[in-house]
């Protein structure tokens, strides 16, 4: 069963944000940890459920961010300003990402241009939501544990989607939340989104489809439990064979990496129209792709 309506998941689990980006609040016997960053739009949602909900924010200690793409660390500038202790988790590659000044001002300008496509920037406007250079926190890397007391937090590296994305598995909820490494569900469906490295993105799909999965908590588009859950791995596997099989017809037949991903691109937003992504940003993310699938096809 696919689900995004914020609230209590279950003992120890909530669900934060909107349907097309979400948070996790996990709650341990010595204090609570936000799962992944979002976008940055999502602040004021994300205060009103907790004020709705009766979170005490005084208990979130930690938060982990799975990568580093605008569009899951928009948070967290926020809530280390208003949680100064906040410990702040990530990848030794996502903080070297998030240390350049390039990438700053990529997540800045993209996480303002998707506001304004979603309709949030006049919600947003008395927030200060800029990531900011000198933002640090903890290195964690794979088989590192992160504890909440009672509950415990068990750190994946699952490359391909970025190069710095990790996964966090917690064993007593048997709760996998990979971010984007995992697939995203949409709809009835699910897309497999390998953008810095196809190979290696499935790869880290094959190493999570090995997990004991009763929870699938994705960024976008909600949290799967039930009959579907540990499913969900098998199927990207398999989708993401078919879209890598679509994207090496599509460059042979254009023999362009351009056109082909403009192509892919133009067929996507045709099907899903309503997707959080602009376009321009997403035909990027393309080209990404079929770069790296042109390379492999011509070694």
């Amino acid at each position: 069963m696919r689900t995004y309506r914020a609230g209590k998941i279950q003992d120890h689990l909530w669900y934060f944000g909107r349907k097309e980006s979400g948070v996790y609040l996990l709650e341990g016997s010595v204090g609570s940890m936000i799962i992944s960053g979002g976008m940055s739009y999502i602040v004021p949602e994300i205060l009103r459920q907790f004020d709705e909900f009766g979170i005490n924010k005084d208990r979130i200690t930690k938060l982990l961010i799975l990568h580093s793409h605008f569009d899951h660390v928009g948070i967290v500038p926020f809530f280390k300003h208003l949680l100064p202790d906040l410990q702040i988790y990530a990848s030794s590659r996502a903080w070297e990402i998030l240390g350049m000044p390039k990438a700053i001002e990529t997540i800045n300008e993209f996480s303002r241009y998707v506001a304004e496509r979603m309709g949030m920037a006049e919600a947003c406007s008395g927030y200060d939501l800029d990531w900011r250079n000198g933002l640090q926190g903890a290195h964690v890397r794979e088989g590192d544990y992160i504890s909440l007391g009672d509950i415990e937090v068990l750190i994946l590296e699952t490359p391909g989607h970025s190069s710095c994305s990790i996964s966090a598995y917690v064993p007593k909820l048997k709760a996998l939340f990979p971010s984007d490494a995992g697939g995203i569900p949409y709809g009835n469906t699910m897309f497999a989104s390998g953008n810095s490295n196809f190979t290696k993105f499935q790869r880290s799909l094959e190493k999570l489809s090995k997990l004991d999965v009763h929870l699938f908590g994705a960024d976008h588009y909600g949290y799967i439990t039930g009959k579907e859950a540990p499913q969900f791995m098998a199927e990207t596997i398999e989708t993401a064979k078919r879209f890598r099989a679509d994207v090496e017809a599509c460059y042979w037949r254009t023999q362009d990496i351009d056109a082909a991903a403009k192509e892919l691109i133009d067929a996507f937003y045709i099907e899903h129209p309503d997707y959080f992504l602009s376009p321009e940003i997403h035909l990027g993310i393309y080209r990404q792709i079929v770069r790296h699938i042109a390379d492999a096809l011509e070694r």
